[in-house]
């Protein structure tokens, strides 16, 4: 996102290759750690019997370390390297997928909640560390295409990892339902829940050592190590950084990007949790009906953007639709599959309650708006671009606390689909930037 220049020489098409190769298996991981969270969040509701606010604490865990760690991660990253930063991040990561282990042998929430921070650290030292590679593997003119490839997988990474959990973890869930343990003796009860639970033991070990091979192959790699001369760093050893908040169209941008990582991480990780509670037997394989959507956006955009749709329509459209498939959630039939089946019944593919599959819908409403902010939000910065970046990151952090909202609303209200209301003001403020907020370059 940054605009870098670099004193190495750009790799040739060939060179670019590789690169290109290992980067996407790393945006592939990005993928599967995150969108994880969506099974996660109700296979622990259950082992470590949680309400919906508790268990959407595995989102705040995850994401608030994006800003708190994000700030002492860049200065490890600039002592470190690029490509000894990806490394370091992989082994951070291997840290926060070993301590699962202990974590599922004793059912201890907060050592699950542990765990994700320090995966959600790993992952952030590993993004900072990835993304330049996106742009300066190839030519300044193609970045867009490779940044919306890694986009493509990274989606769907989170198309497949919740089929996989599901399969691998979750076979026979219907047995540990809150009625079915009701009837257990607590000694029983509390034997099962901690059968459940172990059966985390042997993903993590295996996701332990992907990590650690992985981080061995970066490594020993070809790829090369970044030298980037970023002419944009003299604002931010100046005191004069303080005038990027005096763009409007940059600050609206930040608040922007707050409420839509907010609404991604709800309508992804929420999913499952909603569908649990609504009888939905598939329910911890919810979360790749959203990403599947996410990824058809994400085409549409590659396909359309700019030829056919300027970035700011782009913005327009998904805030609309954000909007519509909202009022579907909360409004939608909780009994009627029928607008699954007109959709993608003919596939095969398991139905849901057309309250489900608008939620699962906000998935393609979502997937443009975190590249058409960026551009908006980062024009006419000049020489505080990288400042303005830095602030667009720490939008990340409506991640950790909107999906907490609507926790706390779903808990305290007792109806999970009205809860979903707050998620309407967070559309409407997006539109509001899409029309006019990117436009403002004064606050008088």
């Amino acid at each position: 996102m940054n605009q870098m220049n670099t004193s190495a020489a750009r790799p040739g098409r060939q060179s670019a290759l590789l690169p290109m190769i290992i980067i996407a298996i790393l945006f592939f991981i990005f993928g599967f750690v995150t969108w994880l969270n969506g099974s996660l969040i109700p296979f622990l509701k259950i082992v470590c019997d949680l309400n919906e606010f508790q268990a959407l604490l595995v989102t705040f865990a995850f994401y608030i370390a994006y800003v708190v760690m994000a700030l002492p991660m860049s200065l490890v990253l600039n002592k470190a390297g690029y490509k000894n930063g990806m490394v370091l991040g992989l082994l951070i990561m291997a840290i926060g997928a070993i301590m699962f282990i202990p974590a599922a042998q004793t059912s201890h929430y907060a050592l699950f909640l542990a765990a994700l921070f320090i995966l959600g650290t790993g992952l952030t030292i590993l993004q900072t560390a990835a993304n330049p590679y996106v742009v300066c593997i190839g030519s300044r003119e193609s970045a867009a295409m490779r940044i919306s490839i890694m986009g493509l997988v990274n989606k769907g990474a989170g198309f497949i990892v919740p089929i996989i959990f599901t399969a691998w973890v979750l076979t026979g869930i219907e047995q540990f339902s809150e009625e079915a343990l009701a009837l257990l003796p607590a000694a029983e009860r509390s034997e099962q829940l901690a059968e459940l639970s172990n059966r985390l033991v042997t993903p993590y070990i295996y996701m332990t050592a992907v990590l650690l091979l992985l981080a061995a192959f970066v490594k020993f790699s070809p790829l090369p190590e970044l030298n980037l001369n970023d002419s944009n760093d003299t604002a931010a050893a100046n005191p004069s950084w303080t005038a990027v908040f005096s763009y409007p169209h940059l600050m609206l941008g930040v608040l922007a990007l707050f409420v839509y990582v907010g609404v991604e991480v709800i309508a992804g990780d929420t999913i499952g949790l909603y569908g649990q509670g609504l009888g939905v037997a598939h329910f911890g394989a919810l979360t790749s009906y959203t990403m599947a959507f996410m990824v058809l956006g994400y085409l549409v955009g590659v396909c359309c953007i700019p030829k056919y749709l300027s970035q700011e329509r782009a913005l327009q459209g998904s805030a609309l639709f954000g909007i519509v498939f909202t009022l579907g959630v909360m409004f939608g039939s909780t009994e009627s599959h029928l607008l699954a089946d007109m959709l993608f019944g003919w596939w095969g593919v398991p139905l849901v309650p057309d309250t489900v599959l608008f939620l699962a819908l906000l998935g393609f409403a979502n997937a443009l708006v975190w590249p058409a902010v960026w551009p908006l939000a980062l024009q006419g910065l000049g020489k505080l671009t990288s400042t303005g970046s830095a602030l667009l990151i720490m939008g990340i952090a409506g991640g950790a606390l909107l999906p907490l909202v609507y926790g706390y609303l779903a808990h305290t209200s007792g109806n999970s689909q009205l809860a979903y209301w707050m998620m309407l003001p967070c559309y409407a403020y997006i539109l509001f930037y899409a029309f006019k907020g990117h436009k403002l370059r004064s606050w008088r």
